[in-house]
């Protein structure tokens, strides 16, 4: 540990995953917000191992994984994100704090897809 801990890299989300298994493991129902891929692999396969040990019959409880981009798609036509201009300025923000996270062009948080809303029948 004392040689990862000189190396930085990672290190955050290395911390993030350790903790949240540690109370998945303990019963607890745990939501992880993760955007390196590396640190995503790792929290996909830590999900496959405690579903593995819920199937047979251990009492454990859950681990959710989700990006910056999931959080952002769930907030369209919100209160919080109504329209694109408020997505763009929402997104430049956290940008800011986050250099992995992609330039909005790189994504479909300001498509019309994204935008549609089923109609009420």
């Amino acid at each position: 540990m004392a040689d990862r801990m000189k190396d930085g890299k990672d290190l955050g989300e290395e911390l993030v995953i350790a903790h949240a298994v540690a109370q998945a493991e303990a019963g607890a129902a745990v939501v992880m917000l993760i955007d390196e891929i590396r640190g995503a692999a790792v929290a996909t396969r830590e999900i496959g191992r405690l579903e593995r040990l819920a199937a047979a019959g251990q009492p454990v409880g859950t681990l959710s994984l989700y990006s910056t981009l999931t959080v952002l798609r769930l907030g369209i036509g919100s209160r919080l994100i109504p329209d694109r201009n408020t997505m763009r300025n929402v997104h430049a923000l956290l940008r800011g704090c986050d250099d992995g996270l992609v330039h909005i062009d790189q994504t479909d948080l300001l498509s019309h897809r994204s935008w549609k809303r089923p109609q009420p029948r």
